[in-house]
């Protein structure tokens, strides 16, 4: 890294430290509520006390009509926040500052960004996946990952993240925490889930671990089903909500709750976590003591209104001890139950003063008791920083596991023939292009994930007993799950190559080291972790011998590669 990045990114680790010096922590502004709170608060109908609960979806892809409806339930219903999804930087700057014109009370702007501002939006800086993180032993450079991603939320007016996900996914078939989790090992988790949370903290916005009390052991996606975890309280304790207990005795703002059916936890038939006032106040508050803010996972998920319909889902999640409730099928339906409820007393108005004087709270910590105005130019650049880029590539180059062959690396030399073989898409890659650069005497194949026998043979047949063979295996995917999509042929060329010393280079999820049998005897093999660039740039500078390899395997993938693996 150049020095003029190093000094940047010192500066703002610098900057950062010195101004969480000057403001208290969100918990601690909860012990001593500020007087904007008191006055905000005071002005609030019951109506509008329930509406701040109540964050709503907002993309700025959808053109304007969608744009609009959204303001307009901003202006008529007086909801607390929103949770941005699809669309731009630049796009929704804008948005935001029209939206904040229209609020009555200033409006918590959120949005997922487990890899930052691209989990959602385009043109902006997409960090490696939490799996990939999980491998990096530097967890300095993940904390700086957090300011990297603070600094760019506030640059586009939000506030709080809905991250980091410390789940532990200690189940190989999860669909949908997988390659989003630090890992399988709760100690990691927690360490390197400490290190995002603290980085983004003392950047300046607010975070949401998730999913309380844990997503990680299942093999059902809560969007669609209601999954169920049918493990004991202590199995429970010990492993899922360790790293949740050990963030929360770390200062983190706030918990995420998952949509999932525990009965050694509450054993009332198919309820949700979210719903579970057991679960909610009952261990994440008085038993953990969680003081932070508690939000649901999205309420339109089947995973919670499979079994409680036609807005009852959002009464119980109050009642549970949610203080914010995001994307409620219909917002304006569920206050009126909310107002229904509270007659009917199955709540109370000082429960719902509660986690109002909680958002209020978090607003005031987030600045938003003085006017904000976003700055509408030059936001692109301004999200895709040279200091963002160099921590990019610092964290991919700090992931490179090493598998096999430290000693057998050494081997390759840059004058002998190298065919340098790229399977899983059909056209160069960045990792071909920087091998080709450095290994002059070389040859670059393409082999498509669906690749005959017959196209693989052609191939092959260039092979010179004599030639130094590189393959390089692509997940194209814009997720990197399991089941990497390569046809049989494919498998049955990666098998008997690996017999014959070739060098590989795995850029995927390490779970798929599972269905690729024979890797294991492979001469050398690095993983990449995904498809991405700057994780193919960091693999060629393996193989270039300019980079020594530092990570470890975050989870186990098979008996031949165990969670720790790393050479």
């Amino acid at each position: 890294m150049n020095k003029k990045i190093f000094i940047a990114l010192l500066a703002l680790t610098f900057s950062a430290t010195a101004s969480k010096a000057q403001q208290p922590s969100y918990l601690e502004l909860l012990k001593n509520e500020p007087r904007w709170v008191d006055s905000v608060f005071r002005k609030l109908s019951k109506r509008e006390k329930i509406a701040q609960m109540f964050f709503v979806r907002a993309n700025t892809n959808m053109g304007k009509a969608y744009a609009d409806s959204v303001g307009k339930v901003i202006k008529k219903e007086k909801i607390g926040g929103l949770v941005f999804f699809q669309g731009g930087p630049g796009r929704q700057a804008i948005l935001t500052n029209k939206y904040q014109k229209k609020a009555r009370v200033p409006l918590l702007i959120t949005s997922d960004g487990e890899w930052g501002l691209g989990m959602r939006l385009d043109s902006t800086i997409s960090y490696p996946y939490q799996m990939a993180l999980g491998a990096v032993q530097n967890k300095e450079l993940i904390y700086q990952m957090g300011l990297e991603v603070a600094k760019d939320y506030r640059r586009i007016g939000m506030h709080m993240n809905l991250a980091p996900d410390v789940d532990v996914n200690n189940n190989a078939k999860n669909p949908v925490i997988n390659y989003r989790s630090f890992g399988e090992n709760k100690y990691n988790v927690a360490e390197k889930g400490a290190a995002y949370m603290k980085g983004m903290q003392d950047g300046g916005i607010l975070v949401s671990i998730k999913h309380f009390p844990g997503h990680g052991d299942t093999d059902v996606d809560s969007h669609y089903d209601l999954p169920q975890l049918k493990f004991t309280r202590e199995r429970l304790d010990s492993l899922e909500m360790y790293p949740f207990q050990q963030l929360i005795n770390q200062g983190a703002a706030g918990v995420m709750i998952a949509h999932m059916n525990i009965p050694s936890l509450d054993a009332t038939p198919n309820m949700p976590s979210t719903l579970s006032k057991p679960i909610v106040t009952g261990i994440l508050k008085e038993q953990m003591g969680f003081k932070g803010i508690v939000i649901s996972d999205a309420m339109e998920m089947k995973g919670v209104v499979k079994y409680f319909k036609d807005g009852e889902a959002d009464v119980m999640g109050i009642i549970a001890g949610n203080d914010i409730l995001e994307l409620s099928e219909d917002s304006k339906r569920a206050v009126k139950m909310v107002k229904q409820a509270i007659k009917d007393e199955r709540l109370t108005i000082e429960r719902i003063d509660e986690s109002v004087k909680k958002i209020l709270t978090a607003k005031y910590w987030a600045g938003l008791n003085k006017k904000q105005v976003i700055k509408e130019d030059n936001v692109a650049a301004e999200v895709n920083r040279e200091e963002s880029f160099a921590l990019l590539q610092q964290l991919a180059d700090a992931s490179m596991t090493l598998l096999r062959g430290r000693d057998s690396l050494q081997n390759l030399t840059a004058n002998k023939r190298t065919l340098i073989i790229n399977v899983g898409t059909p056209s160069q890659t960045a990792f071909q292009k920087e091998m080709v650069g450095y290994y002059k005497n070389s040859v670059s194949f393409n082999l498509d994930k669906n690749a005959n026998a017959n196209a693989i043979s052609k191939v092959l047949a260039e092979v010179k007993p004599e030639d130094q063979v590189v393959i390089a295996i692509v997940d194209t995917r814009l997720r990197p799950g399991n089941n990497i999509p390569v046809s049989a042929d494919l498998k049955m060329m990666l098998n008997d190559m690996a017999s014959k010393n070739a060098y590989f280079a795995l850029f995927a999820n390490p779970y798929n080291l599972a269905g690729l049998p024979g890797l294991e005897k492979a001469k050398v093999l690095l993983v990449g972790y995904q498809k991405e660039d700057y994780m193919q740039k960091a693999a060629a500078s393996v193989f270039k011998h300019q980079l020594i390899p530092t990570g470890k395997l975050p989870i186990t993938a098979n008996s031949f590669f165990k969670y720790g693996d790393g050479l």
